[in-house]
């Protein structure tokens, strides 16, 4: 019964517009009240919450992919991808794809790779005669690959709520995220190749050369971050300041920033920031109530008593997943319902890095599906077209997803082999 009305609380809170950080703070403050707690051990939640090194990571990653954005970094990346790929079958498709995979090894941000590479593909595309849906379903997929792709801020704030490896989780991310990549890109292909659009001339050699200089600068940001956390060289937090300072570097080095530009880049990140720690903070609060009823084990008990298979169980978290996706965004996932799966996960056997990249494909679900799926607002915004136009563009999309999820559950080493056994 408790657990009944806690949802029933927290889903009428949001259904009134009641932001989601305040709605979780102000309900667990309340359960704890009510149950005859102290009510101060909100406040000892929160501080304890943001007292953490790996937060650190969030705030710099965004600062490095806003600068990158501001500075337009992501039109020579797209320029570039496309001078090597753009005469293939859905030649620009396919170097969109590529484009946000690319930004997203650099950024950690759905959002911030949607928007980016947004902003150039999207016009291109629809002057080539691509059809709009397919374009913004496109886009809003394709930027779903920055929280696959390491670094990922929804990863380092599982790892953060877990206490497991966030570099393991990262690793792990990148098996998935290439088999991701892959499919959007053979679908691409296959709807060019029926659809019937007309391929890009093929660019001569200094053509190329000239885009990808102009490129190579985000292209080595890239692999700087990713082999410094492979390595060991150092911490998520570490490579995130690191990169921070490289774009900094980069864009002013190149004249691409101005000083209007990078405080734009300040504020974004700034703003981004504090609604992604008020979320945490109401979580916390959330979590720590929830906690004190038993509500987490309650649940894991349930699921265990009912649900004895692995299969089951995976079933049950990706409904649940995608259900709590219609009015939740990603980060509010993982934090709330982390700790109410992962016990019954542990119980059946499950691996937890294993079991958190499928948690993040299941958050790429929700950031691509109605009402409150953020890339759909972002592509909605950049292209100043209908939410339904794009909604329709993802479904193929996120179909795909769904097979990656499945090709995941049935070869866990997609995930667990580079992290693990390389």
């Amino acid at each position: 019964m408790t657990i009944v009305l806690t949802l029933a609380a927290l889903f009428a809170l949001l259904l009134i517009r009641v932001p989601v950080a305040f709605a979780l703070g102000g309900l667990g403050l309340a359960m704890l009240i009510f149950g005859g707690f102290s009510p101060l051990m909100a406040p000892q939640a929160i501080l304890s919450t943001l007292d953490g090194f790996i937060l650190l990571a969030v705030p710099l990653f965004l600062l490095m992919s806003n600068t990158l954005l501001r500075a337009g970094a992501g039109n020579d990346l797209f320029a570039a991808v496309s001078a090597w790929v753009g005469h293939w079958p859905g030649g620009l498709a396919v170097a969109t794809i590529l484009s946000c995979g690319v930004f997203a090894a650099i950024s950690g941000s759905s959002v911030a790779t949607a928007a980016t590479i947004g902003t150039v593909a999207i016009p291109e595309m629809v002057n080539r005669g691509y059809n709009k849906r397919f374009v913004y379903g496109l886009l809003a997929a394709g930027g779903t690959l920055g929280i696959l792709i390491p670094p990922s801020i929804p990863m380092i704030i599982y790892g953060f709520v877990t206490e497991e490896s966030v570099i393991a989780l990262f690793l792990a991310g990148v098996g998935p995220g290439l088999a991701l990549l892959v499919l959007f890109i053979a679908f691409s292909m296959i709807y060019a190749r029926f659809g019937g659009q007309e391929r890009e001339a093929k660019r001569d050699w200094a053509e190329r050369k000239r885009a990808t200089l102009k490129a190579l600068p985000s292209v080595i940001l890239a692999v700087l971050i990713i082999s410094g956390i492979y390595s060991g060289a150092f911490t998520p937090t570490e490579a995130a300041a690191i990169g921070f300072a490289a774009a900094l570097v980069i864009t002013v080095a190149m004249r691409m920033l101005t000083w209007e530009k990078f405080k734009l880049a300040i504020f974004d990140s700034m703003a981004t920031t504090v609604a992604i720690i008020l979320i945490i903070a109401g979580a916390k609060v959330f979590g720590k109530a929830i906690t004190l009823y038993r509500i987490p084990q309650d649940i894991s008990v349930m699921i265990s008593q009912g649900v004895d298979t692995q299969l089951g169980f995976i079933l049950v978290v990706t409904v649940v997943l995608l259900i709590m996706g219609l009015v939740f965004e990603a980060l509010s996932m993982v934090l709330i319902m982390t700790p109410v799966l992962l016990p019954a996960a542990l119980s059946l056997g499950l691996d937890p890095i294993w079991f958190g990249v499928y948690m993040v494909i299941m958050v790429e679900c929700a950031l691509i599906t109605p009402p409150v799926g953020l890339n759909l607002y972002v592509i909605q915004s950049v292209a100043k077209t209908r939410l339904g136009e794009v909604s329709r563009g993802v479904l193929p999309f996120l179909m795909l997803m769904f097979v990656t999820a499945a090709i995941l559950y049935v070869w866990h080493d997609l995930a667990l082999y580079i992290p693990f056994k390389m």
